[in-house]
């Protein structure tokens, strides 16, 4: 997790230290993004939308060249990785901007909702797929919480190949949805990277990207 800097400069709050909790606690949104996706190998950023073409804007908030616009924070466990030094957008590997169009598909509201929904499931051995949980609702409030922040008039794109459709994220959970890769084929230090779940909105202003890792 990456926690955005302090006033003046200072340095990002560790995990645990009443600094952090403080930060954390004082945006509803910073509180949904914890309880959702922090159990998890999930990326969840927002950067500035500065091009008509969106698609440069996602590269950006991949690359780590952008900041949250609201210093809300990152979820981001490979942001400090020695592979970056190598692989700069690690785990991501995007295409070009060109390139985005062939992988994305467009999603309702209410279907980008359960996509972000079943992020809080792993993709290997899961016991208890969102669908199944006593919280399940609550699960999917966060996951609204989070899409509010861009606003009703955001649009959504997901890599997943069901979404042609209307699909029912939350049914098929994490490991029954097929996507367009966006993320490294690298080894890297034993860690392969083998699927993953991704959903971008974009507001006028913002672009939000979620994604959900797959490793072994």
């Amino acid at each position: 997790m990456v926690l955005p800097p302090g006033p003046a400069g200072d340095p990002a709050p560790h995990e645990g230290t009443p600094q952090r909790e403080f930060r954390c606690g004082r945006s509803a949104w910073n509180a949904a993004a914890l309880r959702l996706l922090d159990d998890t190998y999930t990326f969840v950023a927002t950067g500035p939308r500065r091009h008509d073409d969106w698609a440069h804007d996602v590269r950006a908030v991949m690359h780590r060249t952008v900041t949250d616009p609201r210093g809300w924070i990152r979820l981001d466990g490979d942001a400090a990785a020695d592979v970056r030094h190598t692989l700069p957008a690690y785990p991501f590997d995007p295409p070009a901007a060109s390139g985005f169009p062939a992988r994305l598909h467009p999603v309702d509201p209410d279907t980008a909702v359960g996509a972000l929904a079943v992020m809080a499931e792993e993709w290997q051995g899961e016991s208890t797929p969102v669908r199944t949980r006593p919280d399940r609702d609550a699960l999917l409030a966060d996951a609204r919480t989070l899409l509010d922040r861009y606003g009703a008039g955001a649009r959504h794109w997901t890599n997943a190949t069901a979404a042609t459709g209307r699909p029912d994220f939350v049914a098929a959970g994490l490991a029954g949805t097929r996507s367009h890769t966006f993320v490294t084929g690298a080894y890297v230090n034993g860690l392969d990277l083998f699927e993953d779940l991704g959903l971008i909105a974009v507001s006028a202003d913002e672009v939000g990207v979620f994604w959900s890792i797959g490793a072994y």
